[in-house]
């Protein structure tokens, strides 16, 4: 085990190395720029769209499974996860409060890599022998760069498939157990069993349960957790300047060793930062667009629209709201990681409910990335297998949960954090190579809706 440990580690240090983040940020970067930053320019124009897509038009029903609205809400139910809770907090433990800079940074041209996910997606996308439209990056890669570049579209299924797991399940699951170990005394193996249960209730359903559900639970989650981060920071209000002070210090300067806090490199700022805010919104992995393609929509720059603001809302509010949370209460430098820093610095400000609110959200938050991400899986091994493979791998995934409730977490966060990286490969040399389309079908939409 410590040998795979070993090797898996290697190959994430290559992986998430200094070209993966470049890559990242520069097509994130080249995208923003090549669209002359509509993806910022335009957010209310999103949050508009949004709202009237909660029902599609009734001469769009045939083209998509779920509402826009329910597409951004499936989306987002995969991303607001355990990387809200725990992923920020491991970024500041390990790359100081610099690292949530970098996070903003990576989110703010994640939009524009968001937005030309869900465009290419719903472009691109086909109707599958069910009659259900399938779409993501494996799909415009096949349809967009031709047959020559299909082996990329499968590369990216296979990772996609396997990395669901990782990400989308074990990861989850097995933070959902130990925060309620922790807070209530409830045995990991009991909370996978009754995790398993409430999914697989779900996944029976299929693409439109999904949407329903996650329509549903998602707005209410993700609002209560930023009211509760609101009121702590109300609570904390005098040492917010100081928060920012730190934070935009040390995005540029190592910061010195304090308490149970090791010190970081400035490199060790943007490397977490960067990583723990693309696990976090997922933008540039091509998770978010298989969601999108399933979308009642006719027009791919709407969606994207839409599907920019889950970028926005995971990342710059929610996200933000724990690294303030966690850097005002001044806990950071106590030595705990993970969610149990981020429990730390709400009991801090709200003792004997703090840590609690933090254990119920992080379980929401991760029964639904649960979901969400069974959704993508599923695709992925449908463009590989077809459609009879979903029914096994619907089986599989269920079992998967209870098995990743009492496994080792730091082991389970280094093989998600990989296959992330595996996924992200495929996807970002995609989007750079249909730029073009994206900026044209950008322009033209933009020229003929002069009121947006």
């Amino acid at each position: 085990m410590e040998l795979i440990k070993s090797i898996i580690g290697e190959i994430n240090g290559i992986v998430w190395g200094p070209m993966m983040l470049v890559l990242i940020l520069g097509v994130g970067l080249f995208l923003s720029l090549g669209l002359r930053l509509m993806p910022i320019l335009k957010l209310g124009t999103g949050f508009k769209l949004l709202w009237q897509g909660r029902k599609a038009a009734k001469d769009e029903e045939s083209t998509g499974e779920i509402s826009p609205f329910e597409a951004l809400m499936t989306a987002l139910s995969a991303t607001v996860g355990t990387g809200n809770i725990a992923g920020v907090a491991t970024a500041v433990f390990l790359g100081g409060p610099g690292a949530l800079f970098w996070m903003w940074i990576t989110a703010l041209v994640g939009m524009a890599t968001k937005y030309s996910e869900a465009v290419l997606a719903v472009k691109y996308r086909e109707v599958d022998a069910e009659g259900n439209h399938v779409g993501g990056p494996m799909y415009y890669i096949k349809n967009g760069l031709g047959k020559g570049w299909a082996w990329l579209g499968m590369a990216f299924a296979i990772f996609g498939a396997c990395a669901g797991f990782g990400i989308g399940n074990t990861v989850q699951s097995n933070s959902i157990a130990s925060v309620m170990e922790a807070n209530f005394g409830l045995p990991t193996w009991v909370s996978g069993v009754v995790a398993m249960v409430l999914v697989g209730a779900v996944l029976i359903g299929g693409i439109r349960r999904i949407g329903h559900v996650a329509g549903a639970l998602v707005p209410v989650m993700a609002v209560s957790y930023i009211v509760a981060g609101l009121v702590v920071l109300a609570i904390n209000a005098e040492q917010i300047p100081h928060a920012f002070n730190l934070i935009f210090t040390h995005a540029f300067s190592p910061i010195a060793a304090e308490g149970g806090f090791a010190g970081a490199a400035v490199w060790a700022a943007i490397r977490f930062g960067v990583a723990r805010g693309i696990f976090s919104n997922e933008a540039g992995l091509g998770s978010a667009p298989i969601a999108h393609a399933a979308a009642q929509n006719k027009s791919p720059v709407r969606q994207g629209l839409v599907a920019m603001l889950g970028t926005f809302i995971d990342t710059i509010m929610i996200c933000t709201i724990t690294g303030l949370v966690i850097v005002t209460s001044g806990v950071w430098t106590g030595g705990e990681s993970g969610a149990a820093l981020t429990s730390a610095a709400f009991a801090a400000a709200l003792p004997g409910v703090g840590n609690y609110l933090v254990a119920i959200a992080l379980a929401i938050f991760a029964f639904t990335t649960i979901i969400g991400w069974s959704f993508y899986g599923e695709r992925c091994v449908e463009y590989i297998f077809g459609v009879k493979a979903i029914a096994p791998y619907r089986v599989l995934w269920i079992l998967a949960i209870p098995a990743g409730a009492v496994l080792s977490l730091d082991f389970i966060w280094l093989v998600a954090d990989t296959l992330n990286a595996f996924m992200a490969i495929p996807n970002l040399i995609a989007l750079a190579l249909l730029s073009p389309v994206v900026f044209q079908i950008t322009r033209e939409f933009f020229a003929n809706n002069k009121d947006l």
